[in-house]
């Protein structure tokens, strides 16, 4: 890929980067759009409680495999090839979708797939944060999360429209079309720089200078920012070349607390519900007693909403904070959840042979509870738009140092992904046996979130990646007392001109020569010569 011109626009490299994102999104709707489709349910027999969970959540279980492996290859391989191997595991697992003989393969190549979305859940943030510059970071990861909902939206319609063609061909060609936005993924991907930290890390400094110009100065390698950034880099690539390393060194020396916050942060993500919402929407409206098409367009509706209200926090996400977003995001949604938990217990009604039919959804509400059923989902996705859908893939991504952010980030999509299998595992059969106690405890659930991110995760907005390590440092302030912005860059540029104005030569500096040595397990890793 090395021979193809590189386009370096942050924009563009994260739209492009970002249709892993919209892989996703395909596979989370190419099921939500489906499921209750006559033509899925007389082909797979109706499964319903664990046999739909498993079936939902074999995305998540495959997800797991991929985020193990994601940090791996992509330290030896680095971020951009990290996201071309996985685009290898979305051609097998949608092949064996669209050929699907009943609900094993079908499992079998959503959990194909899963591996895909594991790679590229963790290491598109992962390349994101390292090109970004650190008054945009927030807007260019949130790129991901906005190309995930459109992968929702478009898969969504696209089912719905197969939803008319009669017999199996309804759903293998809406599976089919998952194959589109990867092989426009893999056709984006040669024209796109590898990280400027990454080659930086594994010795490449003269590359990793060149790649930094031509991201934030348009290839100007004295410009002033280039040249503080990268020492910057360098200072902290020194101080990581000597620490531990090994699993060790997510844990020690103040460690812990960005291992918390990156992996705890995901897992609540999954913890606060939404995306049971956004699977299992068709239920939840079942149960609001819409039907047929008012149902699918209805859900159609809240995956329309999510985009749009993602949207308006790009332009609002790197001027907020992170914080806030976090608590009173959490706490909105723990209300909406206890809203519709409270109207399903209170005037719900037992409908034992199942709603329309469906075996998974067997109470239901009409008339008014209904209504308030629908238009707090609908507000649920719409502050989880807000706030923990964008933030908790940038918080995730902010928090490692250079030397573990790779692996790092693949124990927070880790994180995510056990929880998403877990809960698209637990949610079918909780309807069936608790019923609406579900959105109880979901709200239950984002109260914990809110508490926790009060106490324990530091503000990150406004600061370059380097400069949160000193946030999680020994003697650093406590997490409620940390604001936005106050990055020293700016007072480092500011020295950089003064020594230029002084008639010093200054420019970026490729500090040593590099060679690489084998570590004893299969990579490598650079040592300075002498």
């Amino acid at each position: 890929m090395s021979r193809f011109p590189k386009i370096t626009n942050t924009y563009f490299m994260a739209i492009i980067a970002t249709v892993g994102g919209m892989l996703f999104g395909f596979d989370i709707s190419s099921m939500s759009a489906i499921v209750i489709t006559e033509q899925y349910i007389d082909y797979f027999n109706n499964p319903s409680g664990v046999l739909q969970g498993a079936i939902g959540s074999a995305l998540a279980a495959g997800s797991v495999v991929g985020s193990l492996m994601a940090g791996p290859i992509s330290d030896k391989w680095g971020r951009r090839d990290s996201i071309m191997f996985a685009c290898i595991w979305w051609l097998a697992g949608t092949a064996v979708q669209v050929s699907t003989k009943g609900v094993g393969s079908l499992i079998a190549g959503r959990v194909l797939n899963g591996i895909c979305v594991g790679i590229t859940s963790s290491q598109v943030p992962v390349y994101l944060a390292e090109i970004a510059k650190r008054d945009s970071r927030g807007r260019i990861i949130l790129i991901q999360q906005l190309a995930i909902e459109w992968g929702i939206l478009i898969m969504y319609f696209i089912g719905y429209g197969c939803s008319k063609i009669s017999g199996t061909a309804s759903f293998r060609t809406a599976w089919g079309t998952q194959l589109i936005p990867c092989v426009l993924l893999m056709i984006g991907l040669p024209f796109l720089p590898r990280s400027p930290r990454w080659l930086a890390k594994v010795g490449r400094e003269a590359e990793a200078i060149q790649t930094l110009a031509d991201i934030q100065a348009g290839g100007n390698k004295d410009d002033p920012l280039v040249v503080a950034e990268w020492e910057e880099i360098y200072t902290v690539l020194v101080a990581e070349r000597e620490a531990v390393r090994g699993w060790r060194k997510f844990f020690i020396n103040g460690m812990w607390k960005r291992t918390l916050a990156g992996m705890s942060v995901q897992a609540w993500q999954q913890m606060s519900g939404a995306n049971v919402i956004v699977y299992y929407i068709g239920y939840v409206f079942l149960m609001a007693d819409l039907e047929g098409d008012v149902n699918l367009v209805s859900s159609g509706i809240q995956y329309a909403l999510f985009i749009i209200f993602t949207s308006i926090m790009f332009f609002f996400i790197d001027k907020t904070g992170r914080r806030p977003l976090l608590v009173y995001g959490a706490i909105g949604m723990a209300i909406c959840h206890f809203v519709v938990g409270g109207l399903l217990g209170t005037y719900s009604i037992p409908v034992p042979e199942g709603v329309g039919g469906n075996k998974n959804v067997v109470i239901k509400v009409s008339g008014s509870p209904a209504h308030g059923v629908i238009a707090f989902s609908y507000l649920l996705i719409i502050v989880y738009a807000l706030t923990l859908a964008p933030t908790a893939w940038v918080y995730a991504a902010e928090v490692w140092s250079l030397g573990t952010r790779a692996t790092g980030m693949s124990l927070a999509a880790v994180a995510n992904w056990l929880f998403n299998f877990a809960l698209g595992l637990f949610t079918p059969p909780a309807f069936l046996n608790i019923k609406y106690k579900v959105f109880i405890v979901f709200g239950v659930l984002c109260i914990g979130a809110a508490i926790q991110a009060w106490f324990t995760y530091p503000e990150t907005c406004g600061k370059t990646i380097e400069e949160i390590e000193t946030l999680f440092a020994k003697g650093a302030p406590v997490a409620w007392k940390t604001k936005k912005g106050g990055s020293r860059l700016d007072a480092e540029i500011e020295a950089v001109l003064n020594r230029k104005e002084q008639g010093e030569d200054v420019h970026a500096v490729v500090h040593q020569e590099l060679e690489k040595v084998p570590t004893g397990n299969g990579t490598e890793v650079a040592k300075e010569t002498v």
